[in-house]
Order: structure tokens, then sequence, then C-alpha cells
């Protein structure tokens, strides 16, 4: 019993990490249908910054989580505007491959010698490591504060969407981008903030998995960003909630099937929950049907 709760513990505070990330992929295609496979590498790119922000300039955790999303959320609104705002209109398989174009760039760049290099890096301890031990589960302080920031961005990110006109100008573009426009919303600018916010998050997972496992290489970001997408689809790909549930489900999965069933195929049974989902209910499990008038 004791080894189970422990492995809760453990995939909750993993699966906070994927929320993060999932969180970013939904808010994209819930603004403009578009499954950005970028978004994996703004995750890699954020936690390379965090390092360099501890390595070089000697921050602690607060400015290099800072530092860390805001570089990021630049570079999302970059990559919108450079590389997907021209593409706007054209056919939606056209912007995939666009996307992914852009994760093989960013890869490549960090990769470079001149940037990080292909090496692995570790991590600098921003903040001391201290472990609880309440009665047979063992949580330590960073796994504690890692829960925390996503639970505190989650909750400010649904009420920046549900009660604020920013949230309300995302919502209506969300539902006719034209009709938006008609009542005089900004799309450009709403579309822009989307890819900032979602690669703000994106950034803090980066921070958050170099403080919690301190191993950086360039193609970190591949199998995260790939489970974090399955997290999405789980949850209901568009849905802010249902992507911080399928986060949460996907880290207990993962580690519980690493303990109880095969760490080798722990990878293999994420992917066969997709789908599964897809088959089955294709929406997600906060989904809704959407009905098509032809």
């Amino acid at each position: 019993m004791g080894t189970l709760l422990q492995q809760i513990v453990n995939g909750i505070c993993l699966g906070s990490v994927y929320a993060l990330i999932a969180i970013g992929y939904t808010m994209v295609y819930g603004i403009i249908k578009l499954i950005n496979f970028a978004h994996c590498d703004i995750y890699m790119v954020g936690a390379f910054l965090g390092y360099f922000a501890a390595t070089v300039l000697g921050f602690g955790f607060i400015p290099c989580l800072i530092f860390s999303m805001v570089s990021c959320a630049i570079l999302g609104m970059l990559i919108e505007r450079i590389a997907y705002k021209p593409l706007r209109n054209s056919p939606n398989v056209t912007l995939l491959i666009t996307t992914m174009g852009m994760e093989l760039i960013l890869q490549n760049f960090v990769k470079a010698d001149f940037i990080a290099g292909p090496n692995t890096r570790n991590f600098p301890e921003v903040i001391p490591l201290i472990s609880y031990k309440i009665g047979t589960v063992t949580i330590s302080n960073l796994q504690i504060i890692a829960l925390a920031i996503t639970i505190i961005l989650c909750i400010g990110l649904q009420y920046l969407v549900n009660r604020t006109r920013t949230g309300r100008a995302m919502r209506a573009t969300s539902y006719d981008r034209d009709a938006a426009a008609l009542m005089g919303i900004n799309i450009n600018k709403v579309i822009s903030l989307t890819f900032a916010l979602g690669s703000a998050l994106a950034a803090t997972a980066g921070v958050l998995v170099g403080m919690l496992y301190p191993r950086l290489e360039p193609a970190m970001g591949v199998m995260p960003g790939l489970k974090s997408f399955v997290a999405a689809v789980l949850g209901g790909i568009g849905i802010i909630p249902g992507a911080m549930f399928g986060g949460i489900a996907m880290g207990l999965i993962e580690t519980l099937s690493k303990v109880y069933i095969s760490s080798g195929l722990s990878d293999a049974i994420a992917f066969s929950i997709l789908i599964i989902i897809l088959i089955v209910k294709p929406t997600g499990l906060f989904g809704k049907k959407n009905n098509v008038k032809v």
C-alpha cells in the first residue's frame, strides 16, 4: 500500500508537468484549430533558458522561472507571426507540416555548438532539496512546489478565460473567428496572446522538469510533448480543465505502469490510450459532440 501511495504522489507530480504542456496544445487548437507540434520544443527551450539564467546570470528559482516564461512567450509570438500567420488560410495539412518543420528548427538550433551543443546538461540546484516523510510516503519540497505552481497557473488561466474581457475575446475567436472580427475583436492580437500564454506555460514545465529531473538535452521535448498531446486528446482538446485532467491521468498511468506492468511498455500504454480514445470518444472525456450541418 505504501508503494502504491508513493507512486501515486510521483505520478501526480509528473502529470502536473504534462498538464502545463497539454494546456498549451489545447489553447492553440481551441483558437485556430492547429496542433502545434513545435510546442514540445518550446518546452525544451524553456528548460535551457532556465539553465542559462541559473548558471550564467546567477538567478534564483523565481527569477529563472520568470525569465524563461517571458522569453518563451516572446518566442511563441515570433513563431506564430513569422511561420504560422502567413499560412493561416492555407490547408490544415500545410500548417501541420510547418509546425513539424519549426520543431526541427528549434531542436537543431539548440543542438548547435554555439548554443547548447548536443551533450546532456545538468540543471543546477536552484532550490535545496528537502524531503518530508508522511507515513509511508516521501515527498520533496520540489514536488510540492511543482504541483503548487501548476495549480496556481491553471486557476489563473481559467479565471482569465472565463472572467475577463480578454478571455471573452479568446472564447469568441474560438467559436467563430470571422464573426469575432466583425464585432471589433483584434484577431491577430488574440492569437498572439494565446501563443504567448501557451509558450509561457511550456517554459514553466521546462524549468520544473529541470528542477525535478535535472538532465537537459535538445531532444528532451519529444516524448513529453507527445504524451502531453495524448493528455490533451484524453481530456478533450480545446478544453483547459480537460488538459489538466489528462495531464494528471497520463502521469499516473505512466508511473503506475512502469512499476506494476513494465517500464519498457509504459510508452506503448500511453499511446494505446490515444488510439482507444480516438475510437471510443474522439472528442475526449470532457469534450462534447459537435453536429455539423451540411
